[in-house]
């Protein structure tokens, strides 16, 4: 129950709140009646020892009420301040010039605060225009206010509400600005996220794509006459298949979940499962020699790059290089893993369509690692990435294309191992 009185207690603050509100407003017409007539009184109001005379006080209500406004309906209470300081002006005479003046410059003041409210939370279209409305207000009530002179009185006017305007424009420009820098870090998060996934399905589909594709042929090619060799490759498409649709299922798995739900306990793939991965690409007719030197630990960000990398490069190889063995060399440092692939086929341009060797590259570039894949001098074809294992070792993004890791190979290359055509030209692979 006392929740439950609590939660209504909390709903009924705002309407209460409005109603105060828009009360006070109301009371604004008896307050200008009475500003002139208690001009001339000495009565005041004690409150908690201070002694306010009405002939302040009422001049300040009459703008301190409709500031209220000024949350939700900032123009409205900008219009309300504004005509009660001018009938204010207008009607209230006596006492002495010095009371007039301070009347004057305390209510207008106050008006001035209100436009800056209005600037920074309305547009140009609409905070202009006020600002006008304001500045004209001010000079013409300056001229019926027997306690200010207009002429010096204009300067001063002119001044405030331009430094008032100013100020209000200037927050209003600024928290545009923020919230541009939100919305574009969102959308470059967002798009950061959809290459990401792309790099992953595609790395997935394509290897386990090109081992099917040949076993299927080879197959189809045996399959009456040796058919122990076919049994062979149905069971090794059976297996690349199961990988793959793992894979797909972790990565469909990971787009559903929401923010609040559990992430998966499956790991992803790493250097540990080169070797099944050798196995596999043994099984698609190329003969892998593995050679992995160092056991540092790797973040697990390099630890998938550096699959990711010899998985595409492999997948390279068995479709475009036409030769039965390739080497890959993993090196495990302190400061950075070297992956690097080799094979004695043919060469070629760069496949137009393909994005295999844009995808390694951009998965080493997030890690702030530097790539090469090439031709090498002798025959065949290399691809080798650095890859730091902490962000002090990483090469800044605008260094990326400076230079390759020790050994690389040149920036001209072959056609692309995701999809591309072979013997198109493609963009180098950056240094």
């Amino acid at each position: 129950m006392d929740v439950i009185a609590l939660l209504r207690t909390r709903a009924a603050l705002p309407t209460a709140r409005a109603v105060l509100v828009w009360a006070g407003v109301a009371v604004l017409p008896v307050l200008w009646m009475m500003a002139p007539a208690v001009a001339n009184s000495g009565d005041g109001v004690g409150i908690v020892g201070w002694w306010l005379p009405t002939r302040y006080l009422v001049p300040v209500l009459i703008v301190a009420l409709p500031a209220a406004l000024l949350r939700r309906h900032p123009l409205t209470g900008l219009g309300l301040m504004l005509a009660g300081a001018t009938l204010s002006s207008a009607t209230v005479h006596g006492r002495h010039p010095g009371y007039l003046a301070d009347l004057f410059n305390l209510q207008f003041l106050a008006v001035d605060a209100a436009l800056a409210v209005v600037a920074a939370n309305r547009s140009r279209r609409v905070s202009v225009p006020a600002a006008g409305v304001v500045l004209v207000t001010q000079l013409l009530a300056a001229f019926v206010n027997l306690g200010v002179e207009p002429v010096n009185q204009a300067a001063l006017t002119v001044l405030a509400v331009t430094a008032a305007w100013i100020a209000g424009n200037s927050v209003r420009a600024r928290r545009n600005y923020a919230n541009a820098l939100r919305i574009h870090a969102a959308t470059e998060a967002v798009t950061a996220e959809r290459l990401r996934i792309a790099r992953e399905l595609h790395d997935m589909v394509a290897h386990s794509i090109g081992v099917i594709a040949i076993q299927a042929g080879v197959g189809a090619r045996v399959i009456d006459t040796q058919p122990a060799q076919a049994r062979a490759a149905l069971a090794t498409i059976e297996a690349a298949s199961r990988d793959t649709l793992a894979g797909l299922r972790r990565t469909l798995g990971a787009l559903r979940r929401g923010d609040g739900d559990p992430a998966s306990l499956e790991p992803a793939p790493g250097l540990a499962e080169l070797d099944r991965l050798a196995a596999a690409t043994g099984d698609a007719g190329v003969r892998v020699e593995l050679r992995t030197t160092g056991d540092a630990p790797v973040p697990a960000e390099v630890d998938l790059a550096a699959f990711r990398i010899v998985q595409e490069a492999l997948t390279n190889v068995v479709r475009h290089a036409g030769v039965d063995a390739c080497q890959v060399i993993v090196e495990r440092g302190d400061d950075a893993v070297t992956v690097e692939v080799v094979d004695d086929g043919r060469g070629g341009p760069i496949g137009v369509e393909g994005h295999g060797l844009i995808g390694m590259r951009e998965r080493v570039i997030a890690v702030g690692g530097r790539f090469r894949a090439g031709p090498r001098s002798g025959g065949g074809f290399r691809v080798s990435a650095w890859l730091p294992v902490s962000p002090e070792n990483a090469v800044p993004v605008g260094a990326v294309r400076a230079g390759g890791p020790p050994g690389g190979a040149g920036s001209v290359g072959r056609s692309d191992g995701g999809d591309g055509a072979a013997g198109r030209p493609d963009e180098a692979v950056e240094p």
